[in-house]
């Protein structure tokens, strides 16, 4: 998943971008960021953000195709004005999410925690978090930037949202 937006009352999430035409019938290509790339697929209503311009997307269609999912919105109609919409984000709001497995967190939920090491070192809060092949990072910033991967038993001891605190097993000179 990816960071949120303050925009409005509730966090909003990018979830998608529209990357150009799919055919010549107004389909669009979208490269998702949801996991898997297929969920995209279950949220109504979409947010698209456009130019400057919101748009409340709230019935679409849409299929996967080996080059990720195709949507296709009620008024466009031709390639021309699919094409147009590329780069048009896709958001919707942290409420639309399901409820996380117990152990697995959203990353936007995340977003602003304290982190603190074994020994109570404190690294400042969470600024976000981006994917690398390896594994998740956490981006720790205070008086400066730590990366710390997100491997939860093996760096990340706790997660606990009561007290807004990642404890981490992290040598606070790293």
């Amino acid at each position: 998943m990816t960071r949120g937006s303050e925009t409005s009352p509730e966090r909003r999430i990018l979830i998608a971008r529209m990357v150009g035409a799919f055919g010549i019938s107004g389909e669009m290509k979208c490269q998702s960021f949801s996991n898997p790339p297929a969920q995209l697929l279950k949220y109504q209503p979409l947010i698209m953000v456009h130019e400057g311009r919101e748009t409340l997307i709230s019935q679409f269609s849409g299929r996967m195709t080996a080059k990720g999912p195709v949507l296709r919105f009620p008024d466009i109609q031709d390639r021309d004005a699919a094409q147009a919409l590329n780069g048009a984000e896709l958001w919707i709001t942290r409420s639309q999410l399901p409820k996380p497995k117990p152990g697995e967190y959203y990353w936007i939920d995340l977003e602003g925690m304290r982190v603190r090491n074994r020994e109570g070192a404190d690294f400042g809060t969470v600024s976000h978090l981006f994917e690398t092949p390896a594994n998740p990072v956490l981006v720790a910033v205070a008086e400066r930037e730590r990366l710390i991967p997100f491997l939860l038993d093996r760096f990340v001891d706790s997660v606990d949202f009561e007290q807004g605190l990642i404890t981490v097993d992290w040598d606070a000179d790293f």
